[in-house]
């Protein structure tokens, strides 16, 4: 969701910036606000690749079995974690 949302607020700001061409008497600058949006949505971006490469997962498995000496019930638990991709 993140990259999409920076990918949205770059595209806003460039629009600002580079396709309208108007002005609202001083009081706001458009261009400013564009190059802004284009910031964040930058950031927003590099961040959401970030995440999106740091995620690990984790599985976990269970087994449940005799022990063959004393004829007891094992349980045996074995988690596997993914680390990031390097």
């Amino acid at each position: 969701m993140s990259i999409g949302t920076g990918v949205v607020l770059f595209v806003i700001g460039a629009i600002l910036v580079f396709a309208l061409d108007f002005d609202l008497g001083g009081v706001v600058n458009i261009d400013v606000i564009g190059y802004i949006l284009m910031a964040a949505g930058a950031i927003v971006f590099v961040i959401g690749l970030v995440a999106l490469f740091r995620r690990r997962s984790a599985v976990t498995t269970a087994s449940t079995g005799a022990d063959p000496v004393s004829g007891a019930n094992v349980t045996r638990k074995v988690t596997e974690v993914d680390g990031p991709a390097v």
